[in-house]
């Protein structure tokens, strides 16, 4: 068969495959070129998903009738003043956004450049230009895209329904929204409720668009390394979601789902959450453009950095520290939860008349009155006494200074599992396992770094049984697990004998800790970095060597617990992710029974 040159227009279509997606990726490539444009004000309607119709207006610089005709042809731009791929200082810089857009539709372009008397307009149907003739417009662009693939019917079936289309233009506005605060944005049409947000700082436009829930639960953070940035704001580790959709990663201005940063920030937030949540987070990476190269692919959404170690160094070392730095606050939100509940628990039908004192569900005890409590011997209630084995507490008084301590002073036991402090201002209830396990962490981390965890030896080393693939991957690993305490070796084809386990466990169940390291390096396989390795590994010991639920505390016990969690980093939530105590305010309780 014949070589043959293939005309311009099914280059174009062709071309414009790369280039345009869906409706997304058109108004996403139109709405960049009204920001480069210098825009302060941007307003983008859609309908039919954006298949039917794409409508953006903005007032940036505008064009001249002369730049308009080159506009529409393919490898043109004003974006590139230079042959130098690597000196990209705008968001668009190919010259194939219109001319692809246009292949496979019906465009239409009025523009009025700035200072000009009038403007001109072009139409294109299907790549097919009509002349240029003046129009009436104010300084600024309007660009119109009708039918969009309706040139390449074929396109069309691949599309999702206008919902799931009118969906993807809504993130894609939500994220340049978010790069580009000064700009005030108005989203529209039939496909979404109207939505303008005025140009602001990055603060408030981060509040507009993820919710002000985002920003009372949010960590802000500016740092700088040489000469990269970075600067957004990062979810508390309890603020967290079941999908990673909600992380919006941008470099110079530009969205991007880049593997190095999404990496970066799951690592960064790995002794924090478990692997099937997420964080919430909005970062911005300004970098000098000769170190990053965004010419990877057409659509944009990749980047390579010249020194990825660095940015990746940047990220973990800055949201580490900002997590660190706010270790004691817990997300709002399990407060707001937890009163909830209890508003729900206080509602009952106003025609029930049930008396609490008389509950069949409370049996008095001998020698209680019907307060429940016990009947005081003299006038004065100068003693409380509660029936523990009734109330599964352990009630202790507080010590007054504690009180002003930012847990409190420990005053119950609820169930062998909650602590209930006491502080000026409301209550805190604590999870004891969870917050033990975040202690007992970070002791073993701290050792690690240290010289290296100590070690108890067992008075009769014990023996676990393990599939012979489990007793060759701890043993390979047997050099790490010594560094965080734990001493085994192997006993044949299909055993480990464990030898001594972490100081800072206590007393332990050497085999259960075998069995979940076991599972654990099964399912981490072996590209998993040294350093995450063993700080999943000391995250399973910490688990085990954590005071149970069900676990019967002390008063000095509880205190010593709240008094270790107020100095010790990232207290605020589990290994898991799980917050680990509740703020209560007395003013919310107050408000809840009415005596406010």
């Amino acid at each position: 068969m014949a070589i043959r040159a293939l005309p311009q227009i099914l280059i174009d279509r062709i071309a414009a495959g790369e280039v345009v997606e869906r409706p997304a990726s058109a108004v996403k490539e139109l709405v960049e070129n009204a920001i480069d444009a210098g825009a302060s004000r941007i307003e983008i309607v859609t309908e039919g998903g954006g298949q039917r119709l794409i409508r953006i207006v903005d007032d940036g610089s505008g064009m001249s009738p002369e730049d308009l005709a080159l506009a529409v042809q393919r490898h043109a731009t004003s974006k590139l003043p230079t042959e130098d791929l690597l000196a990209i200082n705008t968001l668009g810089f190919r010259g194939e956004a219109l001319p692809s857009i246009a292949s496979v539709s019906r465009l239409s372009i009025i523009t009025r450049e700035r200072g000009a008397a009038t403007g001109a307009m072009i139409a294109i149907e299907a790549g097919e230009h009509q002349a240029i003739r003046p129009a009436a417009i104010g300084e600024g662009t309007r660009i119109e895209v009708r039918d969009l693939f309706y040139a390449t019917p074929a396109r069309l079936k691949f599309l999702k329904t206008q919902r799931t289309e009118a969906a993807a233009i809504g993130d894609i506005v939500k994220r340049l929204a978010m790069a580009n605060p000064a700009i005030a944005f108005t989203l529209a049409g039939e496909d979404h409720s109207p939505s303008t947000w005025p140009g602001g700082d990055e603060e408030t436009r981060l509040g507009t668009l993820l919710g002000a829930d985002f920003i009372d639960n949010a960590i802000a953070i500016d740092v700088t390394r040489g000469d990269v940035r970075l600067h957004g704001h990062i979810g508390l580790p309890t603020f967290n979601r079941g999908t990673g959709q909600h992380q919006y990663l941008f470099v110079n201005g530009r969205p991007v789902r880049d593997k190095l940063l999404l990496g970066a920030v799951r690592g960064a937030y790995a002794d924090h959450l478990p692997k099937d949540r997420f964080p919430v987070l909005a970062l911005f990476l300004d970098i000098a453009p000769h170190n990053v190269d965004v010419n990877v692919h057409p659509a944009k959404a990749e980047v390579r950095f010249r020194d990825g170690g660095l940015v990746r160094g940047l990220i973990v070392s800055a949201i580490r520290s900002a997590l660190e730095r706010e270790s004691g606050r817990s997300s709002s939100g399990n407060a707001d939860v937890a009163l909830g509940l209890l508003a729900r628990s206080l509602e009952r039908p106003a025609d029930l008349d049930w008396d609490w004192r008389a509950s069949p569900a409370a049996p008095r005890p001998a020698g209680m009155d019907g307060s429940g409590f016990a009947a005081p011997a003299q006038a004065g209630f100068d003693t409380l006494v509660l029936p523990s084995a009734d109330a599964r507490a352990t009630v202790a008084s507080p010590a007054p200074d504690s009180l002003d301590r930012p847990l409190g002073a420990a005053r119950a036991q609820l169930h062998e599992t909650y602590i209930v402090a006491q502080t000026r201002e409301g209550v805190v209830i604590v999870d004891q396992h969870a917050a033990h396990e975040r202690l007992v962490y970070e002791r073993l981390k701290r050792e690690r770094a240290a010289a290296g965890a100590r070690s108890q030896l067992l008075l009769i080393p014990e023996v676990v049984d393990l599939d012979p693939a489990d007793v060759e991957r701890l043993t390979a690993a047997s050099e790490d697990l010594a560094a965080l305490g734990l001493v085994v070796e192997p006993f044949g084809p299909g055993a480990l004998l464990v030898r001594a386990t972490p100081a800072a466990l206590g007393s332990t169940d050497p085999a259960g800790l075998i069995r979940d390291l076991a599972d654990g390096f099964a399912e981490w396989g072996s590209e998993i970095v040294l350093e995450r390795r063993l700080d999943h590994v000391a995250a399973t010991m910490a688990c085990h060597g954590s005071v149970r639920a069900g676990r019967r505390l002390l008063p000095a016990e509880m205190d010593a617990l709240l008094r270790e969690m107020e100095v010790t980093p990232n207290s605020g939530q589990c290994n898991h992710g799980r917050p680990t105590y509740v703020t209560l305010k007395l003013s919310d309780i107050e408000a809840l029974f009415g005596r406010r």
